[in-house]
């Protein structure tokens, strides 16, 4: 008799978060996501600046303030609870408990006026209701674990005192300091070098281990995700467009757009006079465009494209995706590669 699959740690249904910016303009950042996050697993939403990573992770949250707002009908189910009816206090009591985030730039996430060990420490103090002696000793403590050298000394420090990496490092102890069911990585690695990028990925996987949680990794480098993750959702427009696990969307990717960020890769051993680029940007949420969202970057596109929105296709048995080549697949071979980039198979 097998035994049940198990349940998702984190569940998003149909989510999505509009900016209502006045006059009946709505900018639809994230419209219409659904995804799972499974225990002890550690899944990468990549896509270009602008397609709504951020605006999903800040909607797990409930961080999105106003004009923005969650939309009527959206789902986020966390260990079984939904996080859309809980009332503030409830939703205080996950955050940075159950579920944390490391944001963007440490820099101005961290307050420029309170010492890095005192910032720690409040996390403890807020959740674990401990008191100021032993709150500050959990910091030091996991200053230690995240690798921080003279972990004591550094936690006495302001944050503008630290490099990019130890400062990243602290958001990371303070992040984990009550060891997290989910930990939120947005963009962890932006503005760090190669070297000490390659450190904290390190690092996140170590804890990983170690802790338990599961990881949402977002980012726009493919190649952090190929480092890090079991599974990708590939973001445009506000919409998941792929979903495959990572071994699976490199070695087939069947949307355009994922085609198009692969072929933007740098990669070892290969001489390339210019990367190749995909042609144009990602529009505007107050405007997406009709039918598929993408068509008029895409090299394959048809009529079909321009007037139907593409619904997510089965490709394979763990491999969906947003494109009408999954219906037509003849298409993908009249047009033939995009510039710069061979087409993958279906």
């Amino acid at each position: 008799m097998t035994s049940p699959a198990p349940a998702p740690l984190l569940s998003v249904r149909d989510l999505s978060t509009w900016f209502h910016t006045g006059a009946h303009i709505v900018a639809r950042a994230v419209d219409g996501v659904s995804f799972d996050v499974m225990p002890h697993e550690t899944v990468g939403l990549v896509g270009e600046s602008g397609c709504g990573k951020s605006v999903t992770s800040l909607s797990i949250l409930r961080l999105i303030e106003r004009p923005g707002r969650i939309e009527p009908g959206s789902r986020i189910e966390f260990e079984g609870r939904d996080l859309l009816s809980l009332d503030d206090r409830a939703i205080r009591a996950i955050r940075g408990n159950r579920i944390s985030m490391i944001f963007q730039e440490p820099m101005t996430s961290l307050n420029p006026v309170f010492t890095v060990g005192d910032q720690i420490a409040e996390v403890a103090r807020v959740h674990a209701k401990v008191s100021r002696r032993e709150a500050w000793d959990r910091a030091v403590d996991m200053l230690q674990q995240v690798g921080v050298p003279a972990p004591a000394e550094r936690a006495r420090e302001y944050p503008h005192q630290l490099s990019g990496g130890l400062r990243q490092r602290a958001m990371i102890a303070m992040a984990l300091m009550m060891h997290p069911a989910l930990l939120i990585a947005d963009e962890p690695t932006t503005a760090l070098d190669v070297t000490i990028q390659a450190q904290i990925l390190e690092l996140l996987a170590e804890l990983q281990s170690r802790v338990g949680m599961s990881i949402l990794l977002i980012t726009h480098d493919l190649g952090v995700i190929a480092e890090s993750a079991s599974r990708v959702l590939v973001m445009y427009a506000g919409q998941i467009v792929e979903e495959a696990p990572v071994r699976t969307l490199f070695a087939a990717a069947h949307h355009p757009y994922t085609e198009g960020l692969l072929s933007a890769m740098p990669r070892m051993g290969e001489r390339r006079e210019r990367l190749t680029v995909i042609p144009g940007t990602v529009p505007s949420p107050t405007d997406w465009p009709a039918g598929c969202r993408f068509h008029d970057r895409c090299a394959y596109a048809w009529e079909r494209c321009r007037v139907e929105p593409p619904p997510l296709y089965q490709i394979g048995a763990t491999h969906v995706s947003r494109c009408h080549l999954a219906d037509e697949p003849n298409r993908r071979h009249a047009a033939g590669a995009p510039a710069g980039g061979a087409a993958s198979q279906p």
